[in-house]
């Protein structure tokens, strides 16, 4: 059985809550059944860790080197646009595959979404597909585990 963790950065946890425009209706317990459900129905372990801390996001990666996580799928939020620490620290384990995740179109905002200093240290990036672009990566990471 497959171990997948998915890190949600900063703000995401406001789902449903914060421009409802952008990032849709759907609260965050919403997403966490989502997540849940796809895990149950493909038979894979997926731990879901949020938090609003650059440092916490590095420690949950550090600590994915060697709890037996075989991909990590990653929603830095804000943090996408200028932690280079969390970019280092996903460059670092690279026996894990990794996958950058946004809710929103992030080529189509403002010039400052435009950019991602995380992405690099990922696989691949998928944006714009709402919450689906979550079990678009949970199965992209499931074919780069095959």
């Amino acid at each position: 059985m497959n171990k997948l963790l998915i890190i949600n950065g900063p703000n995401l946890n406001f789902l449903g809550i914060r421009e409802k425009d952008v990032y849709g209706k759907e609260d965050y317990d919403y997403l966490l059944k989502l997540i849940a459900k796809k895990g149950e129905e493909i038979g894979c372990r997926i731990e879901v860790f949020q938090t609003n801390h650059e440092g916490a996001i590095i420690d949950r990666i550090q600590d994915a080197y060697s709890d037996g996580t075989e991909a990590i799928i990653i929603n830095p939020g804000a943090f996408t646009h200028y932690s280079y620490a969390i970019h280092d620290a996903l460059a670092s384990v690279t026996t894990i595959p990794k996958i950058e995740v946004h809710i929103s179109d992030i080529t189509a905002r403002e010039e400052w979404r435009k950019i991602s200093v995380t992405a690099p240290a990922c696989d691949k990036q998928i944006y714009g597909r709402g919450l689906k672009g979550y079990l678009d990566a949970i199965d992209d990471a499931i074919l780069m585990l095959k």
